[in-house]
């Protein structure tokens, strides 16, 4: 089949330091993309002690800017050079603050936008008032009409519907994957009733309600602990919410990270909201359940009952409530286990390369 010749633009690559979900799917669809034959080119910010220019994976990466900056340089890189490659896709991946594509590739390019998901509730977590508020109820969906009428890719239908309820017209799923292969059965776990919270710790990943249920977790299951696997600016907050039997890993390699969370009982989650939460599916691949609440994006990657537990209210004492049930329920809680091991056995990123490929080469057919 052609190869085609793609540019994709994002905030940050996937060796910035501050990555995230949305940057391990960029990874491996571009370089699985570049392996099958494309022309694969990204555009995206500086960080200390970066190259500007290199090839990752087959992947050529151009870094221009800060994350603030990024957003103007693509648009000016985008005129003095881009133009004249002629490339057949530009994908926008948008990260809230979009690169507007749309008002300025001009040159025969397919256009395609990739949001994993919506700001939403994280303005008022992330940012002050009045930002907040403008972000919330004006910049957001200001930003995101300039792509109604653009081919998107999202990664759960909980972003698919907040899409469509904006007016676009042309979203496709296409969902996470995984890059290990999920265990051959449910692993012995640690002694003690194990939690695990994996991510960065920041206001709107929602770690310090994990801390609170997990008090009221402790008053049930005396010998549980709360192992919490991550960085981020809340870290120093957190580390005052002392409790006995919470343990602070802070950023761990991926061998060392699956190790811990392998041991674990029990995968919480009480994020507001995710794009798929890949982070859940790596713990189902470990023969680990997850309980999150009933949001964006993690009522897609938890199949209620099956592979772990969704809390349909955001309070902490019936999040505890929920551990507390998988914790002291062992034929329950080996029971979800490994529902979620079979689970994560759907979960391929040779499949999303293909699959998204597939949405590129239709959507114009």
């Amino acid at each position: 089949m052609e190869s085609l010749k793609i540019l994709l633009f994002n905030w940050r690559c996937w060796l910035n330091p501050n990555m995230g979900g949305a940057e391990v799917f960029t990874r491996e669809v571009l370089s699985k993309w570049a392996r099958s034959g494309h022309d694969v080119t990204f555009f995206t910010s500086k960080f200390d002690g970066c190259k500007s220019d290199e090839i990752v994976d087959g992947v050529r990466i151009l870094r221009r800017g800060n994350w603030l900056s990024v957003y103007w340089k693509a648009r000016s890189y985008y005129s003095k050079y881009f133009r004249t490659e002629k490339f057949d896709i530009v994908i926008d991946e948008i990260n809230t603050r979009p690169f507007l594509t749309p008002k300025f590739i001009n040159n025969g390019e397919r256009i395609f936008a990739l949001i994993h998901q919506l700001a939403r509730e994280y303005w008022f977590y992330e940012t002050p008032f009045p930002i907040s508020y403008i972000g919330y109820h004006i910049l957001e969906d200001r930003w995101l009409k300039s792509y109604v009428d653009v081919p998107t890719v999202t990664v759960s239908e909980s972003t698919r519907r907040d899409l469509l309820n904006l007016g676009f017209k042309k979203v496709f799923v296409v969902s996470e994957g995984l890059n290990f292969k999920p265990l051959d059965h449910v692993p012995q776990k640690h002694i003690h009733p194990a939690i695990a919270y994996v991510g960065r710790l920041k206001k709107a990943k929602r770690p310090d309600y994990a801390i609170k249920a997990f008090k009221i977790v402790k008053e049930k299951v005396p010998d549980a602990e709360l192992w919490i696997i991550g960085d981020g600016y809340f870290a120093k907050k957190l580390g005052k919410q002392t409790v006995k039997g919470v343990k602070f890993f802070g950023n761990l390699s991926s061998v060392v990270r699956r190790e811990l969370v392998k041991k674990c009982w029990v995968l919480v989650n009480p994020s507001v909201r995710e794009g798929f939460g890949l982070n859940v599916v790596e713990a189902n691949a470990l023969g680990t359940p997850c309980i999150a609440f009933d949001v964006a994006g993690l009522r897609d990657a938890i199949v209620n009952y099956e592979t772990g537990l969704i809390i349909k209210s955001e309070n902490i004492r019936d999040l505890a409530e929920g551990i507390i049930k998988v914790l002291t329920d062992e034929e329950f809680r080996i029971k979800l286990s490994h529902g979620a091991l079979a689970y994560s056995r759907r979960f391929s990123w040779d499949k999303v390369a293909d699959e998204f490929m597939k949405v590129i080469r239709s959507a114009y057919a």
